[in-house]
């Protein structure tokens, strides 16, 4: 548990944020965003109400404290469980809570929670004012522009306006549909078209909220270009399968400077925290599967990669192995320039 004590809201940047994403954003892969971006604004997985209050709620809370600023993500439908949730958030130290109406998968479909509450703005409503009534955190949504049958931009501000009014000022907007019948969660990630124009329109007919656009975003200049409508853009996949992108968000969206200056350096700040971890028990694989992109782009990220996938999951696996991955990159990395010299 980070802190035993309530804390009282703060003010929360969404300029830019890095998407909940199952599986992929837990505590290792935020740490490892923390080096490369001081400002953007981390999610963790979605956590739903249920294992909250019936699991282990130390290790679904837990969190570095170097992550901060970091929100909560929560799933479900219950306002009594999610209020119960909410102040548990604010007990921890996280500084939001976001509700998930847009996961598309079976599993939240049959828990009726994630993308089919579109259906059911007033409970979604109902939700948001138990947690806003719970504890002192800004509650956020993170929904998509519709599911199924709902075809006009008229239904997705249908169910923007009683979210709002129950107390929620800040929509993360997946630009997609959701298909709940038919289409399996990854090509509900794929298939349903992009819309940024309705996006953009709920900003212009609720200017008083904090509208994040989030879908398909690959690059920083296709961030600059939809802050030109929105206040805030989520980056996803990208960011975890080519993390160096996060290095020049803190300069390029923020006008501060970059905190990490290499991907060695990086690699270098990783090491110790690494080796903690070792010592508690977590096992290497579960902090290096989140590494593997970090060198993309560079000679030897593929023997870098490859190094880590082959042996950071076999028993016993220890520091060394992060270390010879990184000796491999720098090799070829070597040999590159001295190859380059060779031909001035």
């Amino acid at each position: 548990m980070t802190d035993p004590n309530p804390v009282s809201a703060s003010p929360v940047a969404h300029r830019f944020c890095i998407a909940p994403m199952m599986d992929w954003s837990d505590l290792h892969c935020r740490y490892f965003w923390r080096l490369l971006t001081r400002k953007a604004l981390l999610y963790t997985e979605m956590v739903t109400s249920g294992a909250l209050i019936h699991g282990d709620r130390e290790r679904f809370l837990h969190f570095n404290d170097e992550e901060h600023p970091v929100a909560l993500q929560l799933g479900g439908s219950d306002p009594s469980d999610l209020a119960r949730c909410a102040r548990w958030a604010q007990e921890w130290g996280y500084q939001e809570v976001n509700l998930n109406c847009g996961c598309p998968s079976d599993r939240v479909k049959s828990g009726r929670f994630g993308a089919c509450l579109m259906a059911e703005p007033q409970r979604v409503a109902d939700c948001v004012a138990a947690m806003v009534d719970s504890c002192n955190l800004p509650i956020t949504i993170k929904h998509r522009i519709g599911i199924d049958q709902m075809e006009t931009y008229e239904e997705l501000a249908h169910f923007v306006e009683p979210v709002a009014a129950a107390g929620c000022s800040v929509f993360i907007v997946h630009a997609r549909k959701a298909w709940l019948q038919g289409l399996s969660p990854k090509e509900n990630r794929e298939i349903p078209p992009l819309n940024y124009p309705w996006v953009y329109r709920l900003k212009d007919d609720f200017p008083q909220l904090t509208v994040v656009i989030n879908g398909g975003i690959r690059s920083l200049a296709e961030c600059k270009t939809h802050l030109a409508a929105v206040d805030g853009v989520m980056l996803g996949r990208e960011a975890y399968q080519n993390p160096w992108l996060l290095a020049d968000v803190d300069r390029s969206l923020f006008g501060i400077d970059n905190p990490a200056i290499s991907r060695d350096e990086v690699l270098d700040t990783l090491l110790p925290y690494t080796r903690l971890q070792l010592a508690r028990g977590v096992p290497l694989n579960h902090m290096t599967r989140h590494f593997l992109g970090l060198f993309q782009g560079l000679p030897g990220a593929r023997k870098f990669r490859r190094h880590l996938s082959e042996n950071a999951y076999r028993e016993g696996a220890d520091i060394a192995v992060l270390e010879q991955a990184h000796e491999l990159v720098r090799a070829s990395i070597a040999r590159m320039d001295n190859s380059a010299a060779g031909h001035l």
